[in-house]
């Protein structure tokens, strides 16, 4: 199989169709294991997937350095790395209840960080993780500006940003795509955020398209999650929350096996059938599922309308049962304000 390509925005790289989030090789979702993290990374890459998304944050530099060892023996140009910064983290993993570090002097200092645990010389991608209210949009990106004009990146991109704070970076710089959580139970930047998006002629990179596995169809209420699981304080994963949720993907599976598709595959593909400048990000860990997830690359043109009026029927806009973090985390959004 070979991944078709879409422009990610008007300014920004030509992308796979999805891209592979590399986040719970390293952290957040439990153990993972380097060798099968780095062999899916390079199946990944063999199927045509360029677009890896990371963050420096994600096991503490950890997840960078895995992503790395991965591409050493790959052609550099043939990988457009998307990278996050400014969350910030403890020395026992912790993440500090402090504002995100995106001043002028963090972007640089940062990005020198980045660059030298990925073992390149620019990055495609570079974005804030979150916004700081304290600093001003126009500070970071015109920071980010200042690197892309210096060749230590080629793209600026956002995170969860809402839409006037969309409107003022883009003022200052390109902005080649904006990323937020997208999916069947997080339909959220449909009302306001996707319109400007378009206007502006900026892309979307949807993570959180299987909503941390809700939408797999491999999930069960029995499942015991880790310490190190961050989906163990998540809303949608508790009690009733998690009950309601689960009726939500069996309906949406008994859709997927009237296509012969998995309930992940149609999951993907609804998200990737929601315009050509959007880009989901698939967060497989390993080999066996990113297999599964690139079956979504091929049913994502067929979803006519009717196809993806049934997918809705069974998950109706608004339907997810709790909120996509804990309070403490919605209240860091500024897409959510």
């Amino acid at each position: 199989m070979s991944v078709s390509r879409r422009r990610l925005g008007r300014s920004g790289p030509e992308v796979s169709t999805i891209g592979l989030g590399a986040m719970g090789m390293s952290d957040l979702y439990g153990p993972a294991d380097d060798t099968e993290s780095i062999a899916t990374l390079h199946a990944a890459m063999d199927a045509g997937i360029n677009l890896i998304d990371t963050g420096d944050f994600y096991g503490s530099g950890a997840n960078e350095m895995l992503i790395a060892r991965a591409m050493r023996e790959r052609n550099r140009e043939d990988v457009v790395l998307s990278v996050k910064f400014g969350s910030r983290r403890s020395p026992d993993g912790a993440f500090q209840p402090v504002p995100y570090d995106v001043s002028p002097e963090a972007v640089k200092d940062r990005l020198a960080y980045s660059l030298r645990r990925l073992e390149t010389d620019y990055i495609d991608i570079y974005r804030p993780a979150r916004l700081n209210p304290g600093i001003p949009v126009e500070e970071t990106v015109g920071a980010l500006e200042e690197m892309r004009q210096a060749g230590y990146i080629r793209h600026i991109g956002l995170s969860e940003l809402g839409p006037d704070t969309i409107r003022r970076a883009a003022a200052v710089a390109p902005i080649s795509d904006l990323q937020i959580e997208y999916s069947l139970l997080s339909r959220g930047p449909e009302e306001s955020i996707i319109p400007v998006l378009r206007e502006l002629g900026i892309g979307l990179t949807a993570y959180g398209v299987l909503s941390r596995g809700l939408l797999s169809g491999h999930w069960s209420a029995e499942r015991e999650l880790s310490r190190s699981d961050f989906r163990a304080h998540s809303p949608r994963f508790r009690g009733e929350n998690l009950e309601a949720n689960l009726r939500l993907v069996e309906a949406l599976g008994r859709v997927a096996e009237r296509f012969g598709a998995t309930t992940g595959q149609v999951a993907i593909a609804w998200a990737a059938a929601q315009g050509e400048d959007i880009v989901p990000l698939v967060g497989a860990r390993r080999r066996e599922r990113l297999t599964e997830s690139l079956g979504a690359v091929d049913l994502a043109p067929a979803l006519d309308e009717e196809a993806l009026a049934e997918i809705e029927a069974a998950v109706p806009s608004g339907a997810a049962s709790g909120e996509r973090y804990a309070p403490a985390m919605m209240a860091t959004l500024d897409s959510e304000r």
